[in-house]
């Protein structure tokens, strides 16, 4: 019993090892990747130029919520470098020799993934949803007066709302904190009789309780002058909620927000379909990196016997490769109401652990 307590901790730790290597090359390639996205942006900004700290600065806040996205094929990798490293120290050999079964060295790598799914969901998104916070904060008050770059790289967003002074519609080049602050903000006003009456420019627009407190703002309107004020006060029946259903991003709410976020939602009567699913999708997130190392094991154990190991090894990623087109799909599926959050989170999980335990049965105990 010891020595299977051993030799399954020796092998948590070539997963663990294998997959965080994994990790940190794919999460070095998305920082370089955005930081360049970043330096092209900035050089079509006119005037001064931007200081490349601060760029990487945005880059590091944005990090960990992109990084998130690629932790399930970091985790393939890492599973199917930890199989290939103990194939070619024969230490497999030796394990089946030893009378181990298949199974008793995968599931330390099932451990470890869904350990560190557990990691990722309770823990490690909450941080990243407040560095996406920063990060657009930051974003915004860099590039607040750029127009050169917020014209041509984002089209911005819009928003209907109806207040005291009637229905206006909003633009906004440029949302943060999960929409409650706007810069860039065009405003077309409405009467009570729908008629459009004046146009409303402002460097800033924050949500108030029940008002949007523009700064800075120039006030057109057809047979008058150009009137300019410091601040000025647009009424609004919108919540936090309404607009952070309508703006926000849904990566911008950390898991354990997001309950109380849905809540209100359907309170309020809103879908909130968004981030329903974004919930679900956490939830299976430890079931879907064991998966992972399930669907390695598939692949690659098979081709320790009978070599081919590269062939397989490919094959591996290219069923990866499928089933995030799968899991992708459904969540878009998911997203259009098609099908309920739930079976839109949990169906390419089911689907994959069926599979991958089914062939693994075969070929090991069948």
């Amino acid at each position: 019993m010891t020595t299977v307590g051993t030799i399954a901790r020796y092998v948590s730790w070539r997963f663990m090892l294998a997959i965080s290597g994994a990790t940190a090359l794919c999460v070095a390639l998305i920082f370089f990747a955005d930081m360049l996205d970043l330096l092209r942006r900035s050089e079509n900004v006119g005037g001064s130029s931007i200081a490349a700290s601060t760029l990487a600065s945005i880059a590091l806040l944005r990090l960990p919520a992109r990084s998130e996205v690629i932790i399930p094929f970091t985790v393939l990798i890492g599973s199917i470098g930890a199989f290939l490293v103990l194939s070619r120290k024969s230490e497999l050999v030796v394990m089946r020799a030893a009378g181990m079964s298949a199974w008793q060295f995968i599931l330390p790598g099932v451990f470890v993934a869904i350990t560190l799914g557990v990691f990722m969901v309770t823990v490690y998104n909450p941080l990243s949803a407040r560095a996406r916070l920063a990060s657009e904060h930051l974003y915004a008050k860099v590039f607040d007066k750029k127009a050169s770059l917020l014209g041509t790289g984002n089209v911005g967003a819009w928003l209907r709302q109806d207040g005291m002074d009637g229905q206006s519609v909003m633009h906004a080049r440029v949302v943060s904190n999960r929409g409650m602050s706007l810069r860039g903000v065009s405003v077309w006003q409405f009467d009570s009789g729908k008629n459009f009456f004046e146009r409303i420019e402002a460097k800033s627009a924050d949500l108030k309780k029940g008002y949007w407190l523009l700064k800075q703002l120039t006030i057109s309107a057809a047979g008058r002058e150009t009137v300019f004020h410091d601040r000025y006060l647009l009424s609004t029946h919108l919540t936090p909620t309404h607009v952070n259903d309508s703006l926000g991003s849904v990566l911008s709410l950390s898991f354990w927000e997001l309950p109380a976020f849905i809540e209100l939602a359907d309170k309020a009567g809103l879908p909130a379909t968004r981030h329903k699913l974004h919930y679900q999708m956490l939830l299976s997130l430890p079931m879907l990196l064991a998966v992972m190392v399930l669907l390695a094991a598939t692949c690659t154990l098979q081709s320790f016997r009978f070599g081919n190991i590269q062939t397989m090894a490919i094959a591996a990623l290219g069923s990866g490769f499928l089933f995030f087109l799968l899991r992708e799909v459904s969540r878009n599926i998911g997203n259009s109401g098609l099908a309920a959050p739930e079976v839109a989170a949990w169906a390419p999980v089911a689907i994959g652990a069926l599979l991958t335990i089914t062939v693994l049965l075969h070929r090991e105990d069948g």
